[in-house]
């Protein structure tokens, strides 16, 4: 079984729009500060898998191909730029409180992944930027990064920002 690095897509992965969604490829910013992050996580042999809630279109505002489309993008820029894409992607298009075992907080996709992709979770990390990311992360019993002006104990490491996340917790697998 292979650790992963499950990863949050809107603020860690491409610029958030604040109160909006990422609705096509022109409004997808990738972070530049992730990476290194991926590079080093693919280095040590951990999975790229991307957990991500994206309600958009379950409300309508944009249709399953245009979110195909961005995702698309996505790897297609993380190639271009590393080499490499994410192994997997889980998207839970449901609505909030819907009460959807998918939709983060909760940790349906994690554990799809894990199942999918023989996952250890004990060493792997879960990096997100909302406490929902923590949440879905210590159910599913995975350590998790928090990034942003959170309490310290908010999650098992919280950073100020991307570039701040240790590369060497990738390094040992325990």
């Amino acid at each position: 079984m292979k650790p992963a690095l499950f990863l949050d897509r809107d603020g860690i992965i491409n610029v958030r729009i604040m109160d909006g969604y990422v609705r096509n490829t022109d409004e997808f910013i990738l972070l530049a500060d992730v990476l290194p992050i991926l590079r080093a996580a693919h280095e040590a042999g951990y999975l790229l898998v991307l957990i991500t809630n994206q309600q958009g279109v379950g409300k309508g505002i944009m249709g399953q191909g245009d979110l195909d489309l961005v995702h698309g993008h996505m790897q297609v820029q993380l190639a271009e730029r590393l080499g490499f894409g994410l192994d997997a992607m889980y998207v839970c298009t449901d609505l909030a409180g819907t009460g959807s075992t998918r939709r983060k907080p909760e940790p349906g996709m994690l554990l799809e992944a894990q199942r999918d992709l023989s996952i250890d979770l004990a060493r792997s990390w879960f990096l997100g930027d909302s406490i929902t990311d923590h949440q879905a992360g210590q159910a599913a019993g995975v350590r998790t990064i928090l990034v942003g002006s959170f309490p310290p104990d908010a999650a098992t490491i919280v950073v100020p920002t991307l570039a701040d996340v240790p590369l060497g917790l990738f390094q040992t697998h325990s």
